[in-house]
């Protein structure tokens, strides 16, 4: 049967889709290979903390689908974090131009289409690319992120959970690298060996073992990126002076050289704005919003409780109007516990080649709703570059129906920005005054190092003239009584120390292990 527009099916797709709020328009509904575009695919701005999922094989589009989100977020008013792999997303700071394709792909989708630019700031890990430096401190990192950068397992992860509370009881800050590696140093060294031992469960070898990793991480850059000034969330959350949300390119330029330090940053990131967040439950439309590419890069040898902690996070920072789109090839590179959280789900095609490729396609068409519109396994193989199969989720929180979607074009460069654009943006950064120049003030490293120097010269200092120190009497006690000489004596003092330090630590630390804000 038809109808005005196209056909049954595709008006009550689209009618899926209805809404009175603001939204973003991911483009229009495809039926039997016809595009309607009065049947606008959109995701509700209120929907976009239930999270969402952009997924295809390379080439089919994946990152100017997350252009178009981007472009729609930013002029709603929402400012957003996306590392920038390729480079490519840097013309969103350059209006586009328009061709027949982008003439031709506006009528299919109902897109009254302009060139615009919009707000860019170009971040880069400090010791790697142009943007603005960006840092993190060895000590609000936390042992659990920073195990997952140093490729520690679960025994090494739990040592060092054992280090970083020992410098917080000794409260030696833990700013950079060389802080972390004379912590370590000290505790294996003949002067450190008592306070190693107290520490229970830590042995001198994994201790070793932590260290080199820690070097070998300071050989490849990060010197640079740890330390201060470190970056303060709340930069990331800011508007231009037209209203528009500020767009935040974080600059991956050797990826293949520091994976793991470039998905821990960006959970590092997630960690500290849950931190910083007050709680505000379902908002109107998000704080700001995370599109993190290369995602399965977060998950590749991770711990079991790196993968704990983050699915944690994922869960509870909806309610602080954070939304986080994951961006991979396959939607298995994302663990399953993860995976039930996303709320959007926008598939472009996959390939199906191998064995392993027919699993995870399989896998795939398990996680959309019944649909009898589309053979599923047949169109995600027959997906066309910018089309995705999408469903996400209404305002009354259920799933819209499946849909085949022809995704709207961008409105800003489809390509690099010229150089010159992106200097001008650094230079005429605030950021950039305020990160640009690192700062090395009294850590750890100073403080130790005093504190062996003062050790040594005491040494020097004592002769064998002194004379022998009688023993005092031991004073009266004021409670006269057994449980008052359980209260003083030396044992239970020494267990109410490492009670109140455990606890201490608890309260002072977040879900990955990060320092807390106070």
């Amino acid at each position: 049967m038809q109808t005005e527009g196209g056909t049954e099916a595709t008006a009550r797709i689209g009618h899926g889709y209805d809404t009175d709020s603001p939204v973003v328009t991911l483009g229009s509904v495809i039926v039997d290979g016809t595009c309607d575009p009065s049947a606008l695919v959109r995701i509700p701005l209120a929907m976009f903390n239930r999270h969402g999922l952009v997924a295809g094989a390379t080439g089919t589009g994946k990152t100017k689908t997350l252009q178009v989100i981007a472009e729609q977020l930013s002029a709603a008013g929402v400012p957003v974090l996306m590392p920038d792999i390729k480079g490519d997303l840097s013309g969103l700071a350059a209006a586009g131009s328009s061709n027949d394709k982008i003439v031709q792909r506006a009528k299919d989708t109902g897109d009254d289409w302009q060139p615009g630019a919009f707000p860019v700031e170009f971040l880069a890990l400090a010791g790697g690319g142009t943007g603005v430096p960006i840092r993190a401190s060895i000590d609000s990192f936390g042992p659990i992120l920073l195990s997952k950068v140093l490729g520690l397992n679960d025994t090494q992860e739990s040592t060092l959970g054992l280090i970083f509370h020992w410098a917080d009881t000794q409260k030696l800050p833990l700013l950079d690298i060389k802080d972390l590696r004379e912590v370590i140093q000290y505790l294996t060294s003949d002067q450190g060996k008592a306070d190693l031992k107290n520490l229970g469960g830590v042995s001198s070898a994994t201790a070793g073992v932590i260290l080199r990793a820690v070097t070998n991480l300071e050989a490849q850059g990060g010197d640079r990126f740890f330390g201060e000034p470190q970056l303060d969330v709340a930069d990331l959350i800011r508007t231009d002076a037209s209203g528009k949300g500020i767009i935040s390119l974080l600059e991956v330029t050797d990826l293949q050289n520091r994976p793991g330090l470039f998905s821990t940053f960006v959970m590092w990131l997630l960690a500290e704005l849950f931190e910083h967040l007050p709680e505000v439950g379902d908002a109107d439309k998000p704080k700001i919003v995370f599109m993190f590419d290369e995602s399965h890069l977060l998950f590749a040898d991770a711990s079991k409780a790196f993968l704990q902690a983050v699915e944690q996070t994922v869960k509870l920072i909806r309610s602080k109007g954070v939304g986080v789109f994951f961006c991979t090839q396959l939607p298995t590179d994302v663990p399953d516990a993860v995976l039930s959280q996303l709320g959007a789900r926008v598939q472009h095609a996959l390939r199906a080649f191998t064995p392993n490729d027919q699993k995870a396609l399989s896998k795939t068409v398990k996680t959309y709703p019944n649909t009898t519109d589309y053979d599923l396994e047949k169109a995600l193989t027959s997906l066309g570059t910018g089309e995705a199969i999408v469903t996400v989720l209404s305002e009354k929180g259920a799933p819209t129906p499946v849909a085949w979607t022809r995704v709207r074009a961008p409105r800003s460069l489809m390509a690099p920005a010229t150089q010159d654009t992106v200097s001008q943006a650094i230079t005429r950064s605030p950021l950039n005054a305020k990160y640009g120049v690192a700062v090395d003030r009294e850590s750890a490293y100073e403080m130790l190092s005093a504190r062996l120097a003062a050790a040594a010269g005491d040494a020097a200092a004592t002769t064998d003239a002194a004379e022998p120190q009688q023993p005092k009497p031991a004073p009266a006690s004021d409670d006269g009584g057994f449980i008052g000489g359980i209260l003083h004596s030396q044992a239970s003092k020494s267990f109410l120390r490492s009670l109140g330090t455990a606890l201490g630590g608890a309260l002072g630390r977040s879900i990955f292990g990060t320092r807390k804000r106070r």
